[in-house]
């Protein structure tokens, strides 16, 4: 395929997966803003984000594996408008239960991911398919970053309405461009959508995902929460029998248990887990007045160029990653990056009584999510069978989502078990919730190193090997 026709279609991608990365992140900074804008409650307001984040994480792995069987362009398309449709809904949105339902119809971008790896890999040529996927990755992680530094100035300068209004326009380019400009992908996984596992994949993932999310809210002990979390068992050992049973499963168990796979996916779930945390919980520590004994009185704005270190790093390091994997091993990418993230952890555990020490460590941890990012995707690829990327790729995704829930619910309980009588929270409680994300981002290089040793993959045909499978 001639070189300007790849440029083309990875910058297609990456607008799709940038806008959807930067949705993730950008109205988080501005919810306050939302919350007064609606006159609604900061319990409703925060269904903005949960809503999303259940829509994704159910759509994610489903779609993807939608897209495996009956095309990954055309799969594509439809879910640039949905994203789109949602997008405009949101920006239009009268009210805050319009808004929540605006955003559980934009969580179905999450399949972009999955589905961009997947046409990179059925499209590339052989060689340049581990540094397309870095290069992507280095787009992924960065439009979470965008989100973050972006919403001050529009809020400021426009409303929140823009936080909307902007990706209509990126989202409605981007989809006309892949009608386009995107060819179908030629390899087609054979069956058929097994529609029971992805509704009990559904259940079991929501029932895991809303008490992990509202379990501060609702009270961890309350009947609730616990009746949820027998649901998500029940459900998950119910998908699992249906899936092993299953002559066209939604999600390949054997899959799963290959060794490159289920390393990597433990990786992801507790990198996620330590990177939701940060984003969501570092702008409000700059945030807060200084009267609370710490933080700087930050303006949302002002919290958002702390993280632009953060921003540029994480798109440098996902490219030079890139460059790296045809000599280093991604294994290797992925263990230096969950550390520099828990070194970025441990420092702000110790030392964060500066503004420059928190750019330094959004700096450091910003490094560590773009090598993280391009190699897990590159593990995943290079792991599975070609017609099961979208499926791979997007449960792996979903897992970095599910890590995030989980480490945002133990942060939010950190922070604020013990309030002062202002009713900020104390520093001592930033300090122990830095140091949980250093543990599990330590867990995460862990995990990573039980990966097999193995260069980045180039061949877009790959089966899975003997040593793949160990």
């Amino acid at each position: 395929m001639p070189s300007k026709s790849t440029r083309l279609i990875f910058a297609v991608l990456a607008s799709g997966a940038g806008v959807f990365s930067m949705l993730q992140s950008l109205i988080a900074p501005a919810l306050p803003t939302v919350q007064h804008a609606l006159q609604t409650s900061q319990s409703t307001a925060t269904w903005v984000m949960t809503a999303y984040l259940l829509s994704a994480s159910v759509c994610t792995p489903i779609i993807g594996r939608v897209g495996d069987l009956a095309g990954k362009k055309r799969t594509l398309v439809a879910v640039l408008l949905t994203v789109l449709a949602g997008c405009l809904l949101a920006a239009l949105a009268p009210n805050v239960g319009v808004l929540i339902i605006a955003r559980v119809i934009q969580g179905a971008g999450g399949a972009v991911f999955p589905l961009s790896f997947g046409i990179i890999r059925d499209q590339f040529e052989p060689g340049r398919v581990s540094g397309s996927i870095s290069n992507l990755s280095a787009v992924i992680a960065a439009g979470g970053g965008v989100g973050i530094v972006a919403a001050g100035p529009i809020v400021a300068g426009l409303d929140y309405h823009w936080l909307f209004w902007f990706p209509v326009v990126i989202v409605a380019v981007t989809a006309l461009l892949a009608l386009r400009y995107v060819p179908e992908s030629p390899r087609r996984a054979k069956g058929r959508v097994s529609w029971s596992g992805a509704v009990l994949l559904s259940g079991w993932l929501v029932a895991l995902l809303l008490p992990v999310s509202r379990g501060s809210r609702w009270g961890w002990s309350s009947a609730a929460v616990i009746a949820l979390f027998a649901a998500a068992v029940v459900l998950f050992a119910l998908w699992l029998f249906a899936e092993s049973h299953s002559r066209s499963p939604l999600i390949d168990l054997r899959i799963m248990r290959v060794r490159s796979v289920w390393t990597t996916n433990a990786a992801a779930l507790l990198f996620g887990a330590g990177m939701s945390s940060i984003w969501s919980f570092l702008p409000g520590f700059v945030q807060t007045p200084r009267s609370a004994g710490y933080g700087f009185g930050a303006s949302v704005t002002t919290s958002g160029l702390l993280m632009l270190p953060m921003l540029i790093a994480m798109f440098v390091a996902g490219v030079v990653s890139g460059r790296l994997e045809p000599k280093v091993d991604a294994r290797r990418l992925l263990i230096s990056g969950a550390v520099s993230a828990a070194v970025a952890c441990a420092i702000l555990a110790l030392w964060h009584t500066q503004q420059w020490q928190i750019a330094v460590a959004a700096g450091v941890f910003g490094l560590g999510v773009g090598l993280a990012f391009s190699s897990m995707a590159n593990l995943i690829v290079g792991g599975v069978p070609a017609e099961q990327t979208g499926a791979a790729t997007g449960m792996n995704a979903n897992l970095r989502s599910v890590g995030g829930a989980i480490g945002t619910a133990i942060t939010s309980l950190l922070v604020t078990s013990h309030l002062q009588p202002s009713g900020l929270p104390y520093d001592s409680s930033y300090t122990h919730s830095f140091s949980a994300m250093t543990l599990l981002l330590l867990g995460a290089a862990l995990a990573a190193a039980l990966a097999p040793a193995r260069k980045a993959v180039r061949a877009p045909d790959l089966q899975l090997t003997p040593a793949a499978a160990e």
